[in-house]
């Protein structure tokens, strides 16, 4: 069985083998055709290669070939890699679409999830064990049949590599947030004596380092489809393997906590698609980066402010694995579950203030010099800019710059003359 050992030199292993094989990514995607060039969405401005996932891929399976036990599993798990990878690649190369991309991910998800990478039984709160592993769903013409433990970790896979992928915009913040939860998910793993996983998500995370090195901005390479699909996989199969596969309560809610960065910035695109009646496949500017861009931070600002979201929220899901707030029979330890509380409270403080006070108020004032500065009109009255503020959040639609002041427009109001 592998040790914590184990997890550290693979963590090394694979963040080394990444960053040695970028050099060698970048060769290939100019030669090949994949660069990224800039476009109305990008936050780059030159051509770039996006073929780093490559790099990404080697330095995971090496690093599994090394340290992971050669049973069913590692061989599946390796396999689904191969394909999500390929998917990616194709992607990158010919930008394919909606569909095919996530018929793709099924695929590669369904290799592992076949040879027993599933979520048969779980414990929820209030309700006590949950057992979706004994409720077959339909036959297999070739033999065999699909519970649905089986159809809802693919679900749940798939959903995690969508939502890695679509936080893939800005220099550096898909890589550093699969670092990061990486990270937190190999220690709770290996906490639960889920060595395996713990080792995977320890070299998920030393990969996405490795490619960090390069990738952050201002960013050589990007990862491309091939590296964030990847590392959603992965991340997703670690989140099954390591924590969804115990019998703990609070089991279910670490991987959910660790990645809800990724998945609020996700949910709060997809409500606004929605909402304006919009294909949720369709790329816009509402994801968090782009908003942030759009008030003004530089990339490295709003790395800082996700990153440290990212590890609040870590730093939660790792106290309620290790603070003895509980004896598990309903009994509290008033010191600890204050401890807990505390640590609730600040992910919650830091989510309210970057979803709500940082961008909203902050556009408000932005807004507010604007059209006092720019345009030399008497002062609007606080309604005026709180109505444009509220039509550019909804619409995700910012006033243009002016290529000569290097302004933006002025927020248009309707005050009378006097």
């Amino acid at each position: 069985m592998p040790s914590s050992l184990d997890a550290l030199l693979a963590c090394l292993l694979a963040g080394f083998l990444a960053w040695l094989c970028v050099p060698l990514t970048d060769r290939l995607a100019r030669r090949v055709g994949a660069i990224d060039a800039p476009n109305e969405r990008s936050l780059h401005e030159a051509p770039t290669p996006s073929l780093g996932g490559l790099a990404i891929l080697a330095g995971a399976v090496v690093s599994a070939l090394v340290f992971l036990p050669w049973d069913g599993e590692t061989r599946a798990i390796l396999g689904g890699a191969l394909i999500i990878a390929t998917v990616g690649l194709l992607d990158d190369i010919y930008e394919l679409g909606a569909a095919p991309k996530i018929l793709g991910q099924t695929a590669a998800v369904v290799v592992p999830v076949a040879a027993g990478v599933t979520v048969e039984s779980f414990t929820f709160p209030f309700l006590g064990a949950l057992d979706p592993g004994s409720v077959e769903l339909f036959s297999l013409p070739w033999g065999g049949s699909v519970d649905l433990g089986q159809l809802g970790t693919v679900v749940a896979i798939v959903a995690v590599i969508n939502v890695i992928n679509l936080i893939d915009g800005v220099d550096g913040l898909a890589a550093g947030v699969c670092l990061i939860s990486g990270l937190a998910l190999a220690v709770i793993a290996l906490s639960l004596d889920r060595n395996a996983a713990g080792v995977l998500a320890a070299l998920t995370a030393g990969a996405a380092g490795g490619f960090l090195r390069h990738g952050f901005p201002p960013a050589r390479t990007f990862m491309g489809d091939t590296g964030s699909n990847l590392l959603g996989y992965l991340l997703g199969v670690v989140a099954v393997q390591g924590a969804l596969k115990t019998n703990a309560v609070v089991a279910l809610f670490l991987p959910l906590i660790i990645l809800a960065v990724p998945i609020l910035d996700t949910s709060f695109v997809v409500a606004k698609r929605l909402k304006h009646r919009r294909p949720i496949y369709r790329a816009d500017r509402w994801h968090f980066h782009h908003r942030m861009t759009n008030i003004g931070f530089s990339q490295r600002r709003t790395l800082a402010y996700l990153y440290g979201w990212t590890l609040v929220m870590a730093a939660l899901a790792l106290a309620l694995r290790f603070v003895p707030y509980s004896d598990d029979h309903g009994h509290f330890d008033v010191f600890w579950t204050a401890v807990i509380a505390a640590f609730g409270l600040l992910a919650l403080a830091a989510s309210i203030y970057l979803v709500d006070v940082l961008e909203i108020l902050k556009l408000r004032r932005v807004r507010l010099r604007q059209v006092m500065g720019v345009a030399r009109v008497p002062a609007p009255v606080a309604e005026e800019v709180d109505r444009a503020v509220e039509r550019e959040l909804e619409t995700g639609t910012f006033p243009a710059i002016d290529p000569e002041t290097g302004e933006f427009e002025a927020v248009p109001h309707n005050r009378p003359e006097s």
